[in-house]
């Protein structure tokens, strides 16, 4: 039966150093006129949290959308898709210092031992504390039977050398058969990578089977909000219609050549947050063969005219067209200079000319598609979208 959590199942909720009051950044950041979101939301810090001089005086930091729960959710994180191990510790201490306080993991990923690592040597040095700090991780798809949902979860805070996660998403509606850990992990795509001819393992498992048990980690304390990720409008209505905790987020693929208005409109609707992968669009797939060098929207005029009028990047003009769209977005990169630069787009607004001109570059191109790649890379037809 539809309904939402009750008061134990209610997530804690993060403050970020920044009062209530200020939470909500979206009314300003349409405005052109309004002042900037960072003297607003950066510089006063609520006078109960106790913080002490060495916490959290990072130059930078993102304002934060508010949930449906009521908590704060930063509007900027860093993605840890196709990160290197090597450099990670290194990174999330220095992304931190730089300002960020949302990062967007998964089992998949193969990294969350080393953002573990960097979350725990930043958490010793007083960088910030935990509390302060957003981490998102997914269940992978050959967890989705009820009975390994809380083991797959258990392993992914054992990683991240945390108690509990702030999200976890169910990361596709995509049911792989069980691989255990001393097998495999990540267990990734192929069911036997070693097979004469690999394939993926698909069985049959119903979505709400595997919410319920989602629904359980959150109820545990083990989880402190829970949500979907690429789902499209009728599974995500569908979920609506049957869960006892809704889900809090959805993410999903989102960039100016895949703006999806109607999945935007109906989330919104449902106070469902989004979170958009890949906001910047084609350069994550370029060095997969999954993109075309002439569909990298850095390079579009639209972008580039707008990106030249605010004396801003590219990367910044899109990304800031994500969040004044009220999502928050996730990019990823290993320099150092662009955590800046991706971090560094609270101090200007789009016009609504603007807004409208980057609207108008959707021509619906998906690059994450499990339809194509799983065909392509995994030898197995797996279409989740129409």
């Amino acid at each position: 039966m539809a309904g939402t959590a009750n008061a134990a199942t209610q997530p804690k909720s993060h403050d970020f150093g920044y009062k209530r009051a200020a939470l909500n950044f979206q009314l300003s950041t349409l405005n052109p006129s309004a002042p900037s979101p960072s003297a607003t939301l950066f510089v006063t810090r609520s006078s109960n949290l106790g913080f002490v001089a060495s916490m959290d005086t990072s130059p930078l930091r993102a304002p934060t959308l508010t949930l449906a729960d009521g908590g704060p959710f930063p509007a900027v994180g860093l993605g840890w898709w196709k990160m290197p191990k090597p450099q990670a510790p290194a990174l999330v201490q220095e992304a931190i210092r730089i300002g960020y306080r949302h990062f967007d993991c998964a089992c998949d990923y193969g990294n969350e031992p080393e953002v573990g690592a960097g979350l725990a040597a930043a958490f010793r040095a007083g960088l910030c504390r935990r509390e302060d700090v957003w981490v998102t991780s997914k269940l992978w798809n050959t967890y989705h039977e009820p009975k390994h949902v809380r083991p797959a979860c258990e392993r992914t805070l054992r990683d991240l050398q945390l108690d509990y996660v702030d999200l976890y998403l169910v990361h596709f509606p995509i049911a792989l058969a069980y691989v255990p850990f001393d097998v495999r992990y990540p267990p990734e795509w192929f069911h036997d990578p070693q097979a004469a001819q690999p394939v993926m393992k698909p069985i049959d498992v119903p979505y709400a089977e595997t919410w319920a048990a989602m629904e359980e980690l959150q109820r545990a304390g083990l989880v402190q909000r829970i949500g979907v990720s690429n789902l499209n409008i009728s599974m995500l209505r569908d979920l609506l219609a049957q869960c006892s905790i809704r889900p809090v987020v959805h993410q999903l693929e989102m960039h100016p050549y895949l703006a999806q208005p109607r999945q935007l409109r109906f989330c919104q609707q449902e106070k469902i947050a989004v979170t958009a992968f890949s906001p910047l669009g084609a350069p994550s797939y370029l060095p997969l063969g999954m993109a075309r060098p002439e569909e990298n929207v850095l390079i579009d005029p639209v972008v580039t005219r707008i990106s030249a009028a605010h004396r801003k990047t590219p990367a910044q003009i899109v990304l800031r067209w994500g969040v004044q769209r009220g999502c928050a977005v996730i990019p990823k990169t290993q320099t150092v200079s662009r955590l800046a630069e991706n971090l560094a787009i609270f101090d200007f607004a789009l016009t609504p000319q603007e807004m409208a001109a980057i609207d108008a570059l959707d021509c619906h191109r998906r690059f994450n598609d499990p339809g194509h790649f799983c065909e392509a890379a995994f030898n197995t037809f797996y279409p989740i979208f129409d």
